[in-house]
């Protein structure tokens, strides 16, 4: 599937962001977090300024500095890959929806290797991020690839620096698949890795897989197809070996259970299926529900109701998965519900 993204855009790195300065309207609306959606919200952002001419200033610096930005009120709106639980939500006065379901992919550098041809299975992948397995003609890796001539060369693993909720929906799926990653690293948006090195954002960890020859690192899908990276094929919860699409994305997010997620906390990572890609995850965006500024909370609002009834087919371009109708109603749904005024009022009707 082509991308129709401005390359430039992605390309911007860890500090990137969106800016359209607002000539004329009064409203200037801000967020920040997570790099997994970036490419979408750029695109969106965009479009919605031209029929709205509501300007969007969205920081791409990851889920752990869009929380902390939310946290200390310096933004409208925070966005996590990583969902808050439903007492971590009560705890702060916020109220999260998700906007959009995508994939993480682990990339490689490895010359005499075509793109989407290596498999991995789960358990491979936790060792070598265990630093367990540091050949790529490792036996294990071998068995899964025969007829592959895997070099006798160093396995370099990549990871994320910064908090991240892409390496949350990573390391989740790890320690679903991996009993030493689950007792001995967790499952968290930052976590003490025990062998590589970081980069910043996706656009970093891209970055240093592209440089180094025998890399390995995971990125969202959009950044891979973006940069032209070699992904792998994973075995899935099933049995299957996939690639990851925008398929195997849907195949997942299929068994997504929104209507019991208590504050749309939801994990898709290791779905059931045969065609489910296993790391597939959902991004989130937090808000107060008690909103200082009713005026502004109801323009990010207006934004993401736009977003769903409009931005659908930008985001399946951009190879994410929108979210199915029935949900977008429970989230318009639970706006009314949760996100009010200083006085108590709804700020959505």
């Amino acid at each position: 599937m082509t991308l129709k993204l401005n390359r430039t855009l992605v390309a911007l790195g860890i500090a990137a962001s969106f800016a359209f300065t607002t000539q004329a309207h009064a409203v200037d609306l801000t967020g920040a977090g997570a790099t997994f959606p970036y490419p979408i919200y750029a695109k969106w952002a965009e479009a919605y300024k031209a029929q709205t001419g509501v300007g969007m200033n969205y920081q791409s610096i990851g889920s752990g500095g869009g929380i902390k930005q939310i946290l200390a009120k310096t933004v409208d709106f925070g966005a996590t890959d990583a969902p808050m639980t439903p007492e971590e939500q009560a705890k702060n006065g916020l109220t999260q929806f998700p906007t959009v379901i995508g994939g993480v992919v682990p990339v490689i550098n490895l010359e005499g290797v075509a793109a989407g041809q290596l498999k991995l299975t789960g358990a491979v992948l936790a060792d070598i991020y265990l630093g367990k397995i540091t050949k790529w003609n490792d036996k294990r890796i071998a068995a899964l690839n025969s007829g592959i001539a895997l070099p006798d060369q160093a396995i370099t693993v990549v990871h994320r620096a910064d908090g991240s909720g892409t390496t949350f929906i990573f390391t989740t799926y790890l320690a679903q698949v991996s009993q030493e990653w689950k007792t001995t690293v967790g499952a968290d948006k930052a976590v003490q890795w025990k062998t590589g090195t970081g980069g910043k954002g996706n656009e970093g960890v891209a970055s240093y897989v592209q440089r180094i020859k025998g890399a390995i690192g995971y990125v969202e899908y959009a950044y891979a197809l973006q940069s032209k990276m070699n992904f792998t094929q994973l075995e899935n919860h099933n049995g299957f070996f996939v690639k990851p699409d925008d398929t195997t994305f849907k195949a997942a997010a299929a068994n997504a259970k929104w209507d019991k997620a208590n504050g749309f906390y939801e994990i898709l990572t290791d779905e059931p299926g045969k065609e489910s890609w296993p790391i597939t995850g959902a991004t989130f965006i937090l808000v107060y529900k008690t909103q200082e500024n009713a005026a502004n909370g109801k323009e990010v609002l207006k934004f993401f109701d736009w977003a769903y009834a409009s931005g659908a087919k930008m985001a399946s371009d951009l190879d994410f998965v929108p979210l199915p109708d029935s949900v977008v109603k429970q989230i318009r749904e639970s706006w009314k519900a949760n996100i009010k005024d200083a006085a108590g009022k709804p700020v959505w009707k």
